[in-house]
């Protein structure tokens, strides 16, 4: 008979945690960093206890909001590349709700975060207690079933023994490769203080293998002869090149066959800007090379990636009539996306396997100057765009729309005495940051932007969470970024909205002593759905920070001024309010001095966010509309690249 040892259910949890370790390519370390923590009265006395008594080699963090932690904890595992991870906790009821959000984050972009938020009562003995969510038809129902539609496993603990079954097929999932994302094992408050005799077995060493999956003799024999069929290939790098740690085999293998490489938002930065087979970000967000030769590609080979409709641009971009896909990724769902050929393993080993045998044909592509041509006019527009100043009248004379821009402007610019552009900005942020500099993001007109833009010159170092895009990821993360990284300078670059929307771990990171550096476009806008909304023949509407207008009883006022320096300084941070060039490159010059968290408030003009090139992403635009401009917009633009959208 196994010994045991009698521990509370929140004791064996933590005990268990402490004892989890992830082997990856002979390489062991432990799996749980740390938890994040809310305490409240469903998890304080249970889970809480347990933290205070013993928490082993767990850090416990104290969060201030429980989607921004949980987001930090997203953030440490993303850049970790998965090998390492946070728990998180809340009380049941408003607590666990808002980490929800943070949940489907995690899920969307397949990073893993163990979730384990306090629960109503399993014997329904003091029930409703406080927080309870009551429903008449189901009285097992609690705040936490709303985790169900976010996480790749969810279970609730409601006696001693089902821990353990619990915990086991929670680490399945938190270690699996293909299926990974947000796990959630809600806690009882009752059953978190209750007792059992656990056998010591449950406690030992458990070491959770990522094992490469290898592809089979007849996926790589299909491979093999689909990519000599072909003449003109691009790979798409997502996220995948990077968790499986391929980056140097398919740089080298591109460089080996003359293969363009083009980049996810999640694949992003695997490789530095300035190599000559990097085209850059793809799709709705893409830029000017990728996206040209995406189009008159007859073979898409894409590594780890979900292929999102900004990715595609909406099933759109690639207009080769004989265009095919082939689909390295570990996950069986996603590699039968876009009905491509479907090379099931990890994206090194699977690679591996094909350029074994490819290795013995005679094949090359068949590009000639068309890679060089392409990069060569995309260096050439990136430096425009990183100098695009504000000169007057017919500024952005590509975009025609209905509002006044040089009103918008001259308003803009009375109020913060800035007349400095976004994309500007951006061109001296991407000057003056370091090689190993880590810029973290999320939502808004930066992603786009940055993935059009940004010139990454370090390997690592672009952190955008994009299969979200949520709103206040941005300073959260870069917390859990500096986590990672402590040696590393973080720089959390976010709009106005999203500060305002969360940015609750910025005096966590003062208390952790963890620096970052908030860089924050401030153009008193919603700018991307503000441009979006235009674009598709709207007027400016609800997407403006602006006063309710007495006279019209609508949103319709002057803008709303904030003093985003004041508000980081009221926390402890070193701050800047900047207008010009001059004073953005003293900021960060002296930024870097500093010991503390910084915030850089940069007064951008509203709608100078970097504009597409060649894409299409599918929104839906009204079919009837009182608006000429809508209307055509549906029948000149919409309805034709339907037409032409691929459909799968």
């Amino acid at each position: 008979m196994a010994n045991t040892i009698k521990l509370t259910v929140a004791q064996a949890l933590v005990k268990f945690l402490n004892n989890q370790y992830i082997e990856f390519d002979g390489k062991q370390n432990r799996m749980f960093k740390g938890i994040f923590t809310i305490f409240g009265h469903g998890n304080v006395i249970g889970l809480g206890q347990a933290l205070e008594e013993d928490p082993g080699e767990l850090v416990v963090h104290q969060g201030r909001n429980e989607q921004g932690m949980a987001h930090a904890a997203m953030g440490f595992a993303k850049q970790k590349m998965r090998k390492q991870i946070y728990a998180c906790t809340s009380s049941v009821g408003p607590g666990a709700a808002n980490m929800v959000t943070a949940a489907a984050t995690a899920t969307a972009n397949c990073i893993p975060v163990l979730f384990l938020p306090g629960d109503v009562y399993a014997t329904r003995q003091p029930d409703p207690v406080l927080q309870q969510m009551e429903q008449p038809s189901n009285l097992s129902i609690s705040t936490n079933d709303a985790f169900k539609a976010v996480s790749k496993y969810w279970d609730r603990i409601t006696r001693p023994e089902i821990l353990m079954s619990a915990c086991i097929n929670a680490m399945r999932v938190l270690t699996d490769p293909a299926d990974t994302g947000a796990v959630t094992i809600a806690l009882p408050q009752d059953v978190e203080g209750e007792a059992y005799d656990y056998p010591e077995y449950f406690f030992q060493k458990r070491v959770h293998r990522i094992d490469r999956r290898p592809a089979t003799k007849a996926m790589v024999a299909d491979a093999v002869d689909i990519i000599t069929r072909k003449k003109k290939p691009i790979i798409i790098f997502g996220g995948g090149v990077k968790y499986s740690e391929a980056v140097e085999m398919y740089k080298e293998f591109a460089e080996t066959y003359n293969i363009p490489i083009a980049e996810t938002q999640a694949g992003r930065g695997a490789i530095v800007w300035n190599h000559p087979l990097n085209l850059g970000g793809i799709g709705e967000t893409g830029g000017l090379a990728a996206n040209m030769i995406a189009k008159e590609a007859d073979l898409v080979i894409g590594v780890g990636t979900r292929y999102t409709d900004f990715t595609t641009s909406s099933k759109w971009l690639f207009q080769n009539p004989d265009v095919e896909f082939l689909n390295i990724n570990v996950s069986e769902f996603h590699a039968a996306k876009m009905d491509g050929v479907q090379i099931i393993a990890d994206a090194k080993a699977g690679l591996a396997a094909i350029e074994e045998i490819l290795s013995t044909t005679d094949w090359k592509t068949a590009y000639t100057d068309e890679i060089k041509i392409a990069k060569r006019k995309y260096d050439t527009e990136i430096d425009r765009v990183y100098n695009v100043e504000y000169t007057g009248v017919g500024f952005i004379p590509e975009i025609d729309d209905s509002l006044d821009r040089e009103k918008v402007f001259a308003e803009y610019q009375a109020i913060t005495g800035s007349c400095l552009t976004q994309s500007r900005a951006l061109g001296v942020l991407n000057e003056c940051l370091n090689d190993t500099d880590i810029i973290v993001g999320s939502s808004g007109s930066l992603p786009g932007d940055l993935q059009r833009a940004w010139r990454v010159k370090g390997s690592n170092t672009y952190h955008v969470e994009y299969g979200f895009s949520c709103m206040g990821y941005e300073v959260n993360a870069a917390l859990g970024v500096k986590l990672a990284e402590p040696d590393k300078e973080v720089y959390s670059f976010l709009g106005d909205g999203s500060y305002m929307m969360l940015h609750s771990e910025l005096p966590t990171s003062i208390q952790e002593r963890k620096k970052i550096n908030v860089i924050l476009f401030d153009n008193m806008t919603f700018g991307c759905i503000n441009n979006l909304q235009i674009e598709h023949g709207q007027g400016s509407f609800g997407t403006e920070f602006r006063f309710r207008n007495q006279a019209t009883g609508k949103l319709d006022g002057g803008f709303v001024p904030i003093d985003f320096a004041m508000n980081a300084a009221s926390y402890g941070c070193k701050t800047y309010t900047v207008k010009t060039v001059e004073e953005l490159k003293t900021a960060l010059i002296d930024s870097k001095k500093q010991t503390v968290s910084t915030l850089i408030d940069i007064k951008v003009l509203p709608k100078t966010m970097v504009h597409k090139y060649g894409s299409w992403w599918r929104v839906g635009v009204a079919e009837v509309s009182k608006s000429q401009k809508v209307h055509d917009v549906y029948e000149n633009v919409i309805l034709p690249h339907l037409a032409e959208a691929r459909k799968y």
